[in-house]
């Protein structure tokens, strides 16, 4: 058996497709196909990570008179595990109800404080320590709401957590399906972030109609309606944004693609790490002058500065790939 039958034997027996095994090779599916058409032959440095790749040893794939794989001796190598239909459609309906959860979870975070400010806003008619009192207790207890949700959707999360964090290779008929059900939601995916950005875009609309009067009450109002407005656009960016998320990692597509995963890990750390300092500037801000109606300008600025620090940080992760 030559070694063009030898690569396509091992690439089926994996359930790899030609393009998937160009991506772990790092290579053109055409190199590929032509690899397997013995229209051409990997070079040293390919056989030997072809070797690694499929567990075989370089003699078996050079050597035309042997027959029967010879399996490399690396006792502690571990298996790549394997994605059936019915764990992908497990994954995919977890996932779904995880986006509404988490959504739920984000939106509440968003809105916590709009109790505090109601009630400062009344203490006319209650008495100014019960109502701060009163409104962080509330605040306080839609942020554990939140917690517990989150904590909640990680531990039944971890069934699938191989998915994110180490190599799994998918039955046939997984990237079908999937894909048949990416195609069918893509114009819910587009159509929902467009609605996430134009309330997020519009959210503080009200604050401007909040500067002709200098009423405390109607302050609180129009901040109340632009949180509300933040909040559900931060909700929807989130409700479709881990449903699409979920079909590409399955997929290894996007930020999910075997050389992108890196750079993505990095991505979303620093974002969480940006945001929960943007949020802690904004509260501490907010709590230590009470000027609410001037702190929310943390939020477009944030938004500004966080496509900058996106922007760098594809040109560091780019510039590290290339050293």
């Amino acid at each position: 058996m030559i070694l063009a039958d030898k690569i396509m034997n091992l690439r089926k027996k994996n359930g790899w497709s030609q393009e998937e095994l160009a991506e772990k090779m790092q290579v053109s599916r055409q190199a590929v196909s032509k690899w397997e058409g013995a229209q051409t032959v990997p070079d040293l440095e390919k056989i030997l990570a072809l070797s690694r790749l499929f567990g075989v040893t370089t003699d078996y794939l050079l050597k035309d008179e042997i027959e029967d794989e010879e399996l490399t001796d690396e006792p502690d190598r571990a298996p790549v595990k394997r994605v059936s239909l019915a764990l992908a459609n497990e994954f995919l309906d977890w996932r779904e109800q995880a986006a509404k959860r988490i959504a739920a979870g984000t939106f509440l975070c968003i809105i916590a404080v709009i109790p505090l400010l109601l009630l400062a806003a009344a203490t006319e008619k209650l008495p100014e320590n019960l109502a701060a009192g009163l409104g962080l207790v509330m605040l306080l207890v839609l942020v554990a709401a939140a917690v517990a949700i989150f904590v909640s959707c990680g531990f039944k999360n971890t069934p699938f957590e191989f998915i994110d964090k180490e190599p799994f290779e998918t039955e046939y008929g997984v990237d079908g399906m999937v894909k048949e059900k990416e195609k069918a939601y893509r114009p819910a995916y587009a159509k929902t972030n467009l609605i996430a950005t134009c309330l997020c875009v519009l959210s503080p609309v009200p604050l401007f109609g909040g500067m002709v009067t200098e009423k405390e009450a109607f302050m609180v109002v129009v901040l109340t309606v632009t949180l509300l407005l933040a909040g559900i656009g931060a909700a929807l960016f989130i409700l479709a944004g881990v449903r699409w998320a979920s079909m590409q990692k399955l997929l290894k597509e996007g930020d999910y693609a075997l050389r992108n995963q890196r750079k993505s890990r990095v991505k979303e750390t620093v974002s969480t790490v940006y945001w929960l300092c943007a949020t802690a500037v904004y509260l501490g801000w907010s709590f230590l002058t009470r000027a609410w109606e001037s702190t929310w300008v943390v939020w477009p600025i944030a938004g500004i500065l966080f496509a900058v620090v996106m922007c760098l940080c594809n040109l560091v992760l780019d510039w590290e790939k290339q050293e």
